[in-house]
């Protein structure tokens, strides 16, 4: 079979990777896929959130399944279009995908159907921002309501700070994803990136991993995408991970079918289990970037037949999928600057595979020259990514490998995983 892969970023590449592991699978094209990806098959030049490129490459392709990466393309519609066209596609639909896309739709959604999560209000303006803050303790958390990358949440040492992160975050700071906020009480406990399947009726847990959102060593600097993850999470065990099945992906998964918007594709949700158990922080409706990396690493079941059963709504016939032991882990490397301003182009040097794919370096911001040599084309570049028997060596083989990659403009942090 033909599978088209949209999207460019290192989640793409482990998607891709995985992919191409398949028995299913004959070729693989990918929109506009990387320097990493072209290794693994064609890669066309069409912007990921260029619809109307992506229908004209789809018609031309007549792939047997198109797998939509980043939220973007979702949120517009994508999936609906490719749908109409009888094309089978992994992906929710544009209403489903407001579980990412709009943070107000998702909390008002939450109350309607009994899904724990954080107090909040959601405010259109600077007063109302100032006003329910005042009834809140510090630190103060604030969510653009749209689509900002990944960046668009503030947590805030003081009032003051909150205030003035309102007012930035409402003034356009993250464009029109900022117009609308949600402030949230903080949530004490540990986070979680739990992940799960669904056709729309069937719902089918997949593992946990653990994101380092901050760029900088400590958990200090500006929020980014994904600085690395590790898998497996200590704290999501069998009892929790039923306890987060039960208590917040069923219901949202039955809620958004009774609300005529089935939900079909992957469910990501951000977690912060505390004394009183699971609380949704947030969903996403793809993978996770970078926690798509360790799960594909860990991942030893078919991917394609799970995404096709999603697609074909016969997940009710696939068997749980069975998970490596190994723990793995994703250290991003990215360029200086990012997530503010960042050069493109800087040369990049790659080792030799390590043909025991104990460790794989996953292409995110990246192209060739016109020389045809590896350079940097965006804020997060490469995703050194290890599985090992343990974390902790898991961690040393991948900053093993990030010792031998020559990326003069990069940086990284020292510490992803270093609390477990």
């Amino acid at each position: 079979m033909k599978v088209l892969l949209i999207g460019g970023g290192g989640r793409e590449h482990a998607l891709g990777w995985k992919i191409k592991q398949s028995p299913l699978v004959a070729e693989l094209v990918s929109a506009p896929g990387n320097p990493g990806l072209a290794t693994l098959g064609h890669c066309v030049p069409v912007d990921a959130e260029n619809l109307d490129d992506l229908m004209a490459l789809a018609r031309t392709e007549r792939p047997d399944l198109v797998v939509v990466g980043p939220e973007v393309p979702l949120a517009q519609g994508l999936a609906d279009q490719l749908r109409a066209q009888n094309i089978a596609v992994f992906g929710p639909s544009a209403k489903a995908a407001q579980l990412e896309g709009s943070k107000a739709f998702t909390k008002a959604f939450c109350d309607r159907h009994n899904i724990p999560t954080a107090g909040y209000r959601i405010v259109h303006n600077e007063d109302e921002a100032k006003t329910y803050l005042q009834t809140l303790s510090p630190p103060f958390v604030l969510k653009a309501d749209g689509l900002a990358a990944g960046k668009g949440v503030v947590i805030a040492a003081d009032r003051d700070e909150a205030v003035l992160a309102a007012r930035d975050m409402l003034g356009g700071q993250f464009g029109a994803a900022s117009q609308t906020l949600v402030i949230e009480e903080f949530m004490q406990g540990v986070e979680a990136s739990f992940f799960a399947l669904s056709d729309g009726k069937t719902v089918l847990p997949l593992i946990a991993a653990q994101d380092h959102k901050r760029a900088f060593d400590g958990d200090q600097g500006p929020n980014t995408g994904g600085m690395g993850a590790f898998s497996p999470v200590a704290h999501m065990d069998v009892a929790m991970t039923k306890r987060v099945m039960d208590e917040i992906i069923i219901p949202t998964v039955q809620g958004m079918q009774t609300e005529g918007q089935a939900f079909c594709g992957v469910l990501f949700a951000g977690l912060m289990i505390g004394p009183k158990g699971p609380r949704l922080i947030e969903y996403n409706v793809r993978f996770g970037d970078p926690e798509c990396q360790v799960l594909m690493m860990r991942l030893q079941s078919d991917l394609v037949t799970l995404l096709l059963a999603c697609a074909n709504g016969t997940l009710d016939t696939v068997p749980l999928p069975v998970w490596d032991a190994r723990a793995s882990v994703t250290v991003v490397m990215a360029a200086k600057g990012y997530p503010g301003a960042y050069a493109k182009g800087q040369p990049i040097t790659l080792p030799v595979p390590d043909e025991s794919e104990a460790v794989q370096i996953f292409q995110a911001g990246t192209s060739c020259d016109e020389q045809g040599n590896l350079v940097s084309s965006g804020g997060r570049v490469l995703a050194v990514t290890a599985l090992c028997p343990s974390i902790e060596e898991a961690v040393s083989v991948a900053y093993q490998e990030i010792d031998q990659i020559d990326f003069q403009d990069g940086y990284y942090r020292k510490d992803i995983a270093a609390k477990v």
